[in-house]
């Protein structure tokens, strides 16, 4: 077990799952299935992706034609591939489909499953927490990130037991060191520069710099202190409205927080390095 841990990147969803993976394609041997249950996933995903383009009506029906065949990244990383991005997203667009119902417990129970599965989901929870806590307030958000804690304690017991620092430490690991060999927006960059600790912490100051303008300028409502959030909705002074789809998704959270943390980090690299 100890040697697993120092060898495993990924929390414990990630080797529940890919174990069960393991056996159902007769130890790894059969790649064909693998694919097919790829397939399976793929198709989910769109479904779930399709659904919430519905819900918003931002985008046209045909559009739907294209982002079925025009992401030849998307068709490899699925079929070809096998990583477990398709199984993290599969389960966070399904936590999202739950939101938008305004499911909010069991979405965020589906989202703490797909930060076990892999931890750049981790990218999108401030949104997350921007829109549970304009919706609820501090006191009734606290269950429901006590709920994602749990979920992640409950999963990683048994690797916490054996070696909790072992286990932390690799699954979710924000100082790994990157590959040069991965990158595609900092190629020009020469590659002792790239590899610098000093650049990468350059990289995270402008990450959380950008969440900090999108929290005050583009969440929060005018002339509203971001302290008011923290109240109970029927206890604040401006009564905040019910957040629509468009809202939780582009607006006020989910979406434009995923995109600025995903786009800040593909600007650091394309790959994590792992074994």
């Amino acid at each position: 077990m100890s040697l697993f841990l120092c060898l495993c990147r990924y929390p414990a969803g990630f080797v529940y799952i890919f174990t069960a993976l393991y056996y159902a394609t007769d130890h790894g041997a059969n790649i064909r299935t693998g694919q097919y249950l790829f397939a399976v996933f793929y198709l989910l995903n769109l479904l779930l992706v399709f659904r919430i383009y519905h819900r918003t009506q931002k985008v046209p029906p045909y559009v739907f034609f294209f982002v079925c065949c025009a992401s030849y990244r998307i068709h490899s990383i699925f079929v070809l591939r096998l990583f477990n991005d398709p199984v993290a997203m599969l389960l966070l667009f399904g936590a999202v489909n739950l939101f938008l119902d305004r499911h909010w417990m069991l979405g965020c129970g589906i989202y703490s499953l797909a930060v076990s599965v892999k931890m750049n989901v981790l990218l999108f929870s401030p949104g997350l927490l921007f829109v549970l806590l304009w919706e609820f307030g501090l006191l009734k958000t606290l269950p429901k990130l006590s709920l994602c804690a749990a979920i992640q304690l409950l999963l990683g017991l048994p690797f916490l037991l054996e070696n909790p620092v072992g286990y932390i430490s690799r699954a979710f690991d924000l100082g790994r060191q990157f590959f040069f060999k991965w990158t595609v927006n900092w190629r020009f960059l020469p590659e002792e520069v790239f590899l610098n600790r000093y650049f990468h912490v350059a990289l995270l100051a402008a990450h959380l710099l950008t969440l900090l303008l999108f929290t005050f300028q583009r969440w929060k409502r005018p002339g509203e202190s971001i302290m008011a959030l923290l109240k109970d909705p029927a206890k604040r002074s401006q009564p905040m409205r019910k957040l629509s789809a468009d809202h939780i998704l582009f607006a006020n959270g989910l979406v434009s927080s995923g995109v600025v943390s995903v786009k800040m980090a593909h600007w650091s690299t394309t790959k994590w390095h792992c074994l």
